[in-house]
């Protein structure tokens, strides 16, 4: 990359001048849309607004909105000017709101019309100002709050930019302290992974208020002169597909569950409805997945380059087909606390299970490396290291030595090449009988190459292992009229289930039992089930 990038100010000041006429932001189907030149006025204009209000640079102001434009309008009028960003995740619940706010001590709110009713009227009476991200007009001020004696300045490499709030996959949100230098350097790791520029177009469906999404796909392209672009509803199959068609992207990022359901619900009813393709499984299974792929390639728009996969780890049959099918996906590794990227596999050099090495500045090794399994924690080092967990010092100690490691709590090995290779979370590793561990990963991965089953979770309970499945929709009537046939039904399924299962896992990570969750489990905004939620015993929600 020509610019070495310090702050999140000197990004803002040198893609808004050097790319002025080119188009930054977008909104489909809506009424947002910037030149880097607009995207600059804007800005300024909003920041002065905060400054009104007695917003200066340290204080903390919250966003809480839906993908668009003006998301990334509301983060670089509070960045680029010294303030502090808050993101809060689209669904968190009134209490998770509450607490957040009142935590981090924000004094401002940026909302859209969609979420205003989910922040209770104490919390936006508190408040300095209220904006409405939709258009950015003034929903309510405090009282005595027009001051005009906001003060800003140029924020250093080392200043806290944004506050995050996480509770990943077990339970209790951190306050994640990002700098602006955690995220250049992401930045600049970005463009090591794949080199975007000025004519690279991304459609953006997840959510910004993480920093995949936020780093990756909104900060990356910005400082590169790229256009982004915003769906103004979810990003359901219905949706994705036109607008793949019309926006035709170069790039874009991605969970697996996304790509897995694409794989299962669209790829696989394919090659099983056509005979041509169907009996090329045996006979050439290469060809087959070159002909599918070519098609799913069509289906995002003909121009991918780049399909970047993170926040959990990618299915081991969905990734082979990938591969065969020569889809330009890359395979990334980071969590919150290191803004996000760790490591990563480059588009053409990915290896089925691995997210390659680390990525550019960082340290990685394994600690407390088991000798039999190979096996040990992922430890890193690097600039893309936060400061810690807001007001969390017991907390923050438990994870960062004073020289600059962070523990990751992921679990891996290496292979020959120094490839790592996930195996799963230190916090969910379960104890077996003699003492081994056990990844309930690997047995989720089989679970869900079973037909029919949409996500599955491996729980520890009364001493033995358990699987809750959750199938595909139509699957199971549950208003069913005939009670006997049903239990009947649902029994066979659950001891086809089993036994697949234990014959393709070993003694000890063989389960005992199958419950079946009638809704979809809880998620994380990077879509990993909530383990935390269901280690216990539900009588709602399954059918026990």
């Amino acid at each position: 990359m020509k610019h070495n990038f310090q702050t999140l100010a000197e990004i803002f000041e040198y893609s808004t001048s050097k790319y002025a006429k080119r188009p930054a932001y977008y909104l489909i189907d809506g009424n947002q849309e910037y030149t880097y030149a607009a995207f600059r006025d804007v800005c300024h204009r909003t920041s002065r607004q905060l400054s009104n209000f007695g917003i200066n640079s340290g204080d903390k102001v919250a966003i809480f909105s839906q993908n668009m434009p003006n998301w990334a309008v509301a983060f670089f009028s509070i960045t680029a000017f010294g303030r502090i960003a808050v993101p809060l995740l689209t669904e968190l619940s009134e209490n998770e709101i509450t607490n957040i706010l009142t935590h981090s001590e924000a004094k401002a709110i940026f909302v859209s019309e969609r979420l205003l009713s989910k922040v209770p009227e104490k919390l936006l009476e508190r408040m300095h100002l209220v904006i409405r991200t939709d258009d950015l007009s003034i929903i309510r001020t405090g009282p005595d709050a027009y001051t005009c004696d906001g003060t800003i300045s140029s924020p250093l490499s080392d200043d806290l930019a944004c506050l995050i709030y996480t509770s990943g996959t077990t339970g209790a949100a951190k306050g994640v302290m990002l700098t602006h230098k955690n995220f250049c350097v992401n930045i600049r790791s970005s463009w090591d992974a794949h080199r975007v520029g000025r004519y690279d177009v991304f459609l953006s469906i997840l959510p910004l208020a993480h920093t995949y999404e936020m780093t990756i796909g909104m900060l990356y392209p910005f400082a590169v002169g790229a256009l982004v672009n915003y769906l103004n509803r979810p990003p359901t199959p219905s949706i994705l597909i036109p607008n793949f068609k019309k926006i035709r992207p170069t790039c874009m990022l991605s969970v697996p569950l996304v790509i897995e359901k694409i794989y299962r619900s669209s790829i696989i009813p394919t090659v099983d409805k056509s005979k041509f393709l169907s009996s090329l499984r045996k006979s050439a299974p290469f060809l087959l997945a070159r002909l599918v792929g070519m098609r799913l390639k069509k289906t995002f728009g003909g121009r991918l380059k780049f399909f970047g996969i993170g926040g959990a780890k990618l299915d081991g049959e969905v990734e082979s087909f990938l591969r065969r099918a020569g889809f330009p996906y890359s395979i990334g590794y980071g969590l919150t606390e290191t803004a996000p990227l760790i490591g990563y596999a480059r588009v053409g050099e990915t290896v089925v299970g691995s997210f390659g090495y680390p990525a550019y500045g960082v340290q990685m090794r394994l600690e407390d490396v088991n000798p039999e399994t190979g096996e040990g924690e992922i430890v890193v080092k690097g600039d893309n290291i936060m400061k810690g967990y807001y007001k969390d010092y017991e907390r923050t100690c438990k994870v960062l030595t004073p020289d600059g490691w962070f523990h990751t709590g992921d679990v891996a090995s290496q292979d020959k090449k120094g490839r790592y290779h996930i195996k799963g979370r230190l916090g969910s590793v379960i104890l077996g009988p003699s003492g081994e561990n056990i990844y309930p990963e690997e047995i989720e991965a089989v679970l869900d190459n079973i037909k029919d089953i949409n996500e599955s979770l491996v729980v520890k309970r009364g001493g033995h292992l358990v699987a809750l499945v959750h199938f595909n929709d139509n699957v199971l009537d549950w208003n069913y009229e005939n009670q006997d046939r049903f239990m009947e039904d649902l029994e066979k399924r659950k001891k086809a289930i089993l036994d697949f299962v234990n014959s393709h896992v070993n003694r000890s990570s063989q389960i005992k039992e199958v419950e079946v969750e009638k809704q979809p489990f809880a998620k994380t905004a990077t879509m990993k089930i909530k383990r935390f939620l269901y280690r216990e015993k539900k009588n709602e929600g399954t059918d026990k």
